[in-house]
């Protein structure tokens, strides 16, 4: 059937919203000294201390589909959450969704991703599972560290032992979120850079960031008191596959917008998996307290 063939072209690019999404939680106002002999932390990338770190749910509802394509209908549920892990930030998304074709099949497709990256930026350690039907059908586990430059290695533990390189200039997820961020309050259009999330068997993708003009002013009334008072800014990110080049012809593999505020809560989402595309709506909102 022509649905459980788009399965595997749907779950794992839904995965890397959950990595755009997770956001850090902000830096102890002052850390206590380290005692003689041990080591020091890594410092925090600039701008993390503005991160809110929060509990999320996000509705899926069904936009539109191409004429070609097989789906009349998608809905479903995200879960997101991240947490302060100290010298990290640890961040779990979990992925339901519902797809029916044109003849009235359904089938249920199901994700759950999972991460650890250290507040420099620098290492990820990342954990993917995809299910069809209640049945595992994929598994990606490893870790991910980077050079000063960017480049780096991701070296692969599932499905398969294997090691791929990292080209200069890549981000890990939580970076390129403070990066777009900061992007788009510099009044920055564009943002070119691969992305290590861990989602992909083969390492970085190429990433396009296309960003709007920010929005100084805050929401009135917001909906959720986390969300008060803050600044915010829409922006529309593609992924291209490992053959393709962001920013160039190549028709990307897959694209999310959606809305940033100035601590990182993302809402008014739009996930385009090409055959068809859902909008996510926030449901609920909670920040969550950092434990150190």
């Amino acid at each position: 059937m022509r649905l459980r063939s788009l399965l595997a072209a749907t779950a794992l690019p839904a995965l890397a919203l959950g990595a755009l999404l997770a956001l850090p939680a902000p830096a102890p106002a002052q850390q206590a000294a380290a005692a003689p002999g041990a080591a020091q932390a890594p410092a925090a990338l600039p701008g993390s201390e503005e991160m809110v770190a929060h509990r999320g749910a996000y509705r899926l509802s069904f936009d539109k589909s191409r004429d070609s394509s097989d789906i009349a209908r998608a809905e479903g549920v995200m879960l997101f959450e991240v947490l302060d892990a100290c010298d990290g930030w640890a961040s779990r998304q979990r992925l339901t969704m519902r797809l029916q074709d044109r003849d009235g099949q359904t089938i249920e497709t199901a994700s759950d991703y999972a991460t650890f990256e250290s507040k420099d930026g620098k290492r990820l350690r990342f954990s993917m599972t995809q299910m069809t039907g209640g049945a595992v059908s994929n598994r990606i586990t490893g870790e991910a560290t980077l050079q000063p430059d960017g480049s780096g290695v991701a070296n692969y533990d599932q499905p398969a032992a294997r090691q791929e390189r990292l080209p200069p200039g890549t981000l890990l997820p939580m970076a390129h979120t403070i990066r777009a961020i900061g992007a788009a309050r510099a009044a920055e259009r564009i943002l070119n850079v691969p992305l290590m999330d861990g989602t992909s068997e083969d390492g970085a993708q190429e990433s396009t960031t296309v960003i709007s003009p920010w929005r100084r002013e805050a929401d009135g009334q917001p909906r959720f008191p986390l969300l008060n008072g803050q600044e915010s800014g829409r922006m529309r990110i593609a992924f291209f596959g490992k053959d393709s080049s962001g920013g160039g012809a190549s028709s990307p593999d897959y694209e999310v917008g959606l809305r940033y505020y100035a601590n990182g809560v993302a809402d008014d989402l739009n996930m385009d998996f090409g055959e068809f595309s859902v909008n996510g709506r926030l449901e609920t909102l909670e920040a969550v307290p950092g434990g150190c």
